[in-house]
């Protein structure tokens, strides 16, 4: 990866991602119109990797931010890398085409650059986003992440995504679909949470064996989410090390995390809608930490994980119960 000229990672089926994408993600109560706005401000910026999901329920106000910068001459859709992912409604295999054609109506686009399974972990097919039962249990289903898999090829031979991947997987479930008989198309990225307090070292080594982009969201910790996360979950960006070591360089501790993964070989994703920090996420790419930053940001590992996923923790496809 050449961080100084070209910001892009060549991924295994010959197509380039770029290596800082933008996460369009916003907790609920969020006006839709700010993922709008705050799209069209980082492609200003110079954000061309545009990281998204059904599941967000935006596309079509992240598809409209890129359709004006399409129409006002800013970049060409082939400039941008448009990620979207099958939400987990969606995982039966005749749902899977069905999930990525709504995004793509929602977008105004006729493909994505790629397209990923958001997690391994099925919930009951339908029009809810959070099926859940009389007692507000999420009501789950089993899916095998194999027959999904097959479902997604189908999808890039089509030409409705350019490269297919996975979110949320762990190193098991990765080896479930690279060994399945008849596979056609190699996971390209595994998209996890990953950051200082969960610097996934041991499943970044055995994604960069099998030539897989690892892909980092809550790079800068998380959103505060209360369906997601809990709320006594510690702020990365207070932490004393990284704000010492942001001073040093003179930049912002976000910086230094977004920097942190880039020199890993990692592809970052930063989610602000605040223009300021859309600004500040972008400038990554002109500063460089030593050897002994890179150390002492690896050892504030402690394998913390704001995103549990805890309602499904006894579901078989669970992806947090391994090590990795």
């Amino acid at each position: 990866m050449d961080l100084k000229h070209n910001h892009s990672v060549k991924l295994n089926d010959g197509n380039l991602m770029p290596v800082l994408g933008f996460g369009t993600f916003a907790p609920d109560g969020t006006p839709k119109s700010e993922a709008n706005e705050a799209t069209k401000i980082a492609i200003d910026v110079g954000f061309r990797h545009i990281d998204a999901a059904y599941f967000y329920q935006n596309e079509e106000e992240v598809g409209q931010a890129l359709r004006d910068k399409m129409a006002d001459g800013t970049v060409k859709r082939e400039d941008l890398f448009y990620t979207t992912k099958i939400w987990t409604t969606f995982l039966r295999p005749e749902l899977v085409r069905q999930c990525l054609e709504r995004s793509l109506k929602k977008l105004g686009l006729d493909y994505v650059d790629l397209c990923i399974i958001h997690a391994p972990i099925a919930m009951k097919p339908g029009e809810e986003l959070v099926p859940k039962d009389d007692s507000g249990k999420i009501i789950l289903d089993v899916v095998d992440i194999r027959d999904t898999w097959e479902a997604l090829e189908k999808c890039k031979d089509l030409g409705l995504t350019k490269s297919i991947g996975v979110s949320n997987f762990n190193h098991k479930q990765l080896e479930l679909i690279l060994n399945k008989p008849g596979l056609k198309y190699k996971p390209t990225c595994n998209q996890v949470e990953c950051h200082p307090y969960l610097n996934q070292s041991k499943l970044l080594e055995f994604c960069k064996s099998k030539d897989i982009v690892l892909v980092a969201y809550s790079a800068l910790g998380s959103h505060r989410d209360p369906n997601w996360v809990s709320s006594d979950s510690p702020y990365l960006l207070e932490e004393p090390i990284l704000k010492t070591i942001a001073k040093k360089h003179n930049r912002t501790p976000g910086q230094v995390a977004l920097r942190y993964q880039l020199q890993r070989g990692l592809v970052v994703l930063a989610k602000s809608f605040n223009e300021k920090r859309i600004k500040e996420n972008f400038e990554v790419f002109d500063f460089e930490l030593t050897p002994e930053d890179m150390k002492a940001i690896n050892g504030l590992n402690r394998n913390f994980r704001y995103v549990k996923l805890s309602f499904a923790v006894d579901h078989p496809f669970y992806p947090f119960l391994e090590e990795y």
